[in-house]
C-alpha cells in the first residue's frame, strides 16, 4: 500500500496552542467570517479540482484496456487497436486535467487573497493596539518578544493558513475519492492495500518515539550553540581583550559535540522511514499485482483496472502524509494566532479625560499632591511626594540610581497613573487631559537617543511636521549641530543609517535636542540629555539649553551634579521620597544628603 514517500520527514517538537478550539473560534469570528463567500469558493473549487484529478487514472486505465484488447484482437485476426476510441479517451483525460488545473489555480488565487487580506487587517489591528497599550506592558516584554508577534507570528499564520486550509480540503477529498475509486475497481484488492496501513503506522510510531527525544536534544543544543555564537560575537572585543579565545573555543566545541551526537541520531532514525516505508510499500504492490493478475486471468477485472488501481495505491499515502504534516502546521499556526490574540486582548490605557482642555492657554505650573506610586501594587516606590513648581522654573531632580527620578517624569506625562494623590498642571489633574494633548505640552530628551531611518531634516521635524527649512536650520544651530550636518554627504537631506553610519552618539543626541528646540514645548524634560556629549560640546549645549529653558518649566534629571548648579530649585530624592530641596548653595550649606552626594562625586571626578 504505502508507496515511495520521498525523503524521511523531519520529526520535531511542535509548539501547541493552550486553547486550540477557542483560538480557532476567535480566528473565524474576528477575521475569516468576513470572507465567507471567498471561503465557499475555495472549498468548492478545491473539491472540484481534486475530483477531476482523481478521475484521471481511471480514464487512463480505460485507454490501457483498449490498447490491450486491441492488441489481443489483432493477434486473433480481429480489427486490432481502435485508435479513434483511444484518442477520445485521451482527449477526455486531457480535459479532466485541464479542468483540475483551472479549478486549483482559481482556488489558490482566492485563498492567497483571503490570507493576505486577513494578515493585513491583523497587522493593522496590532499597529493600533500598540498605540493604546500602557507602558507597563512593554516593561514586562522585551522588544524582541513584541517584534516576534508582529513579524514571525503573523507571517506563520499567513503562510500556514494559505497552505493548510486548501491542503486539508484536497487531502481529505483525495483520500475519500481514491478509496471510492479503489473499491469500485475491486474491493478485495482494496482491503489488501488497507491491511498494510496498521503495519506502516506501527513502524512510523516506533521510529518517531525513538527519534523524538533526539530531536528535542538537537533543538536544545542548537539553542546553546547559537547562544554561544551570538554571545561571543557581540562581545568579541572583550573576549580578545581578556585572551578568552581558547575558553570560548573550548565551550563551543563541547556544545557543538553534543549537537553533533543528537543530530546524528535524530537524522539516522528519521532517515530509516524512507527505506522501510518503501519496503512495506513494495510488499503491498507485490500482493496487489499477484491478486490483480489472478482476477484479470479470470476476467474479474481488466488490465487497465490493475494499472489504475496501482496508480491510486501509490497516491493513497501522499494525502495521509500531507495531513500528518498539516497537523503540525495547524498547531504552529494556532499557537501563533493565540499569541497575536493575547496581544490584542491586553488591557488598554484607560482614558479618563473630562472635556477638551485647551493646552494652548496653559502656562506650565505643576503641583504634586501626596503622590504615591509603585510599578507593582505591593511595592510602593514613590511615597507621599509633594512639590509645587512655578511657570518658567528650572527644576533639577537628583539622587542615586533607583531613587525614583525618572519615575516622576513618567507620571507627569501619564506613561503611568499615580496610585494615590494627584498631579496638577495649571490646576487641572493630568488624568483629565486627553493623553495626546497633554504630551504635546512636553518636549523630552532622553539619555538613549532615538532617530528613525529617514533624513536628518525629517528627524528634526518629528515634533513639528509643518516646520519650514529655516526653522529646522535655526533649531540645529541652537543645538550646535548645524555645522556637523553640513559636512554630511547631502546635508539635511542625508539619510540616517545609510549615508551617516559614522555619526557618534553625541552627534545623535544633538539632533534630538534640535528636535525638541524646534517643537518649542511649554515644559521641558531633560533626562541625562548631555550624558553622551563631550565636555566641550556640553558647555555649548548648556548655553543653548539655558536660552531654550527661559520662560519654560524645565525638569532636569542629572547624575553629574556639576551640570545643575544654576537650577532654580533642586529636588533631592532617595528611595522614592524627597529628602531635601532647595538651591545648590542652600543644599550644600545644610551639609546633608545632597552635600554628601555632591562631595563624593567631586572626589570621584578628581
Amino acid at each position: 500500500m504505502p508507496g515511495p514517500m520521498g525523503r524521511g520527514r523531519r520529526v520535531q517538537t511542535v509548539e501547541r496552542a493552550k486553547d486550540f478550539k477557542g483560538t480557532v473560534k476567535k480566528l473565524i469570528k474576528n477575521y475569516m467570517s468576513k470572507y465567507k463567500v471567498a471561503m465557499v469558493i475555495v472549498i468548492l473549487f478545491a473539491i472540484a479540482g481534486t475530483v477531476f484529478e482523481i478521475l484521471g487514472p481511471r480514464v487512463l486505465g480505460d485507454a490501457t484496456t483498449e490498447v490491450f484488447n486491441g492488441f489481443i484482437s489483432k493477434l486473433s485476426g480481429g480489427t486490432g487497436i481502435d485508435f479513434g476510441k483511444i484518442g477520445q479517451i485521451l482527449l477526455t483525460l486531457l480535459i479532466l486535467y485541464i479542468l483540475s488545473v483551472v479549478f486549483s489555480f482559481i482556488q489558490g488565487i482566492v485563498m492567497t487573497g483571503v490570507s493576505q487580506k486577513l494578515t493585513y487587517k491583523m497587522r493593522e489591528d496590532i499597529s493600533k493596539k500598540i498605540n493604546h497599550l500602557p507602558m507597563k506592558y512593554f516593561d514586562k516584554k522585551t522588544n524582541g518578544e513584541v517584534l516576534s508577534i508582529i513579524t514571525n507570528d503573523v507571517d506563520t499564520l499567513s503562510m500556514n493558513l494559505n497552505q493548510s486550509i486548501t491542503q486539508i480540503i484536497t487531502s481529505i477529498c483525495t483520500i475519500i475519492g481514491i478509496l471510492i475509486m479503489m473499491f469500485s475497481i475491486n474491493w478485495q484488492m482494496t482491503l489488501i492495500s488497507l491491511a498494510i496501513l496498521p503495519i506502516a503506522s506501527g513502524i512510523v510510531g516506533i521510529i518517531v518515539k525513538h527519534s523524538q527525544k533526539y530531536f528535542e536534544k538537537q533543538q536544545e543544543y542548537l539553542g546553546h550553540v547559537n547562544g554561544q555564537v551570538e554571545e561571543i560575537y557581540s562581545g568579541l572585543t572583550v573576549v580578545k581583550a581578556f585572551n578568552g579565545e581558547e575558553k570560548a573555543t573550548k565551550n563551543f566545541r563541547k556544545a557543538n559535540q553534543e549537537l553533533y551526537h543528537s543530530a546524528w541520531k535524530s537524522q539516522f532514525f528519521s532517515g530509516l522511514m524512507h527505506p522501510i516505508m518503501n519496503f512495506i510499500g513494495n510488499i503491498g504492490y507485490v500482493a496487489v499485482a499477484i491478486v490483480g493478475g489472478y482476477f484479470a486471468i479470470n476476467g474479474v477485472i481488466t488490465v487497465g483496472n490493475i494499472q489504475s488501481f496501482i496508480a491510486y495505491n501509490k497516491r493513497f499515502t501522499q494525502p495521509i502524509n500531507q495531513i500528518a504534516q498539516i497537523s503540525s502546521m495547524l498547531q504552529a499556526m494556532i499557537a501563533s494566532a493565540e499569541r497575536v490574540f493575547e496581544f490584542l486582548e491586553e488591557p488598554e490605557e484607560i482614558e479618563t479625560t473630562k472635556g477638551n482642555i485647551d493646552t494652548k492657554s496653559l502656562q506650565g505650573n505643576i503641583k504634586f499632591e501626596n503622590v504615591k506610586f509603585g510599578y507593582n501594587e505591593n511595592q510602593t516606590i514613590i511615597n507621599n511626594f509633594n512639590s509645587e513648581i512655578k511657570q518658567g522654573q528650572k527644576i533639577a531632580i537628583v539622587g542615586p540610581t533607583g531613587a525614583g527620578k525618572t519615575t516622576i517624569v513618567k507620571l507627569l506625562m501619564r506613561f503611568y497613573d499615580v496610585n494615590e494623590g494627584a498631579i496638577l498642571v495649571d490646576g487641572h489633574n493630568v488624568k483629565d487631559f486627553e493623553r495626546g494633548n497633554l504630551r504635546r505640552m512636553f518636549g523630552m530628551v532622553l539619555q538613549d537617543t532615538w532617530l528613525f531611518g529617514g533624513t536628518v531634516k525629517e528627524n528634526i521635524k518629528y515634533g513639528k511636521e509643518d516646520a519650514t527649512d529655516d526653522e529646522v536650520i535655526e533649531a540645529a544651530k541652537a543645538a550646535h549641530v548645524h555645522h556637523f550636518i553640513k559636512t554630511l554627504p547631502n546635508g539635511y537631506n542625508s539619510i540616517l543609517n545609510e549615508e551617516t553610519s559614522n555619526i557618534s552618539a553625541g552627534q545623535k543626541q544633538l539632533m534630538t535636542i534640535a528636535r525638541v528646540i524646534l517643537a518649542n514645548p511649554k515644559i521641558l524634560i531633560l533626562d541625562e540629555a548631555t550624558s553622551s556629549i563631550d565636555t566641550r560640546t556640553e558647555i555649548q549645549i548648556q548655553a543653548a539649553m539655558d536660552n531654550l529653558m527661559k520662560g519654560r518649566t524645565s525638569f532636569i534629571i542629572a547624575h553629574r551634579l556639576s551640570t545643575i548648579k544654576n537650577a532654580d530649585w533642586i529636588l533631592v530624592m532617595n528611595h522614592g521620597d524627597i529628602v531635601e530641596q532647595g538651591t545648590h548653595t542652600e543644599l550644600l550649606e545644610k551639609d546633608g544628603f545632597y552635600a554628601d552626594l555632591y562631595n563624593s562625586q567631586f572626589e570621584v571626578e578628581e
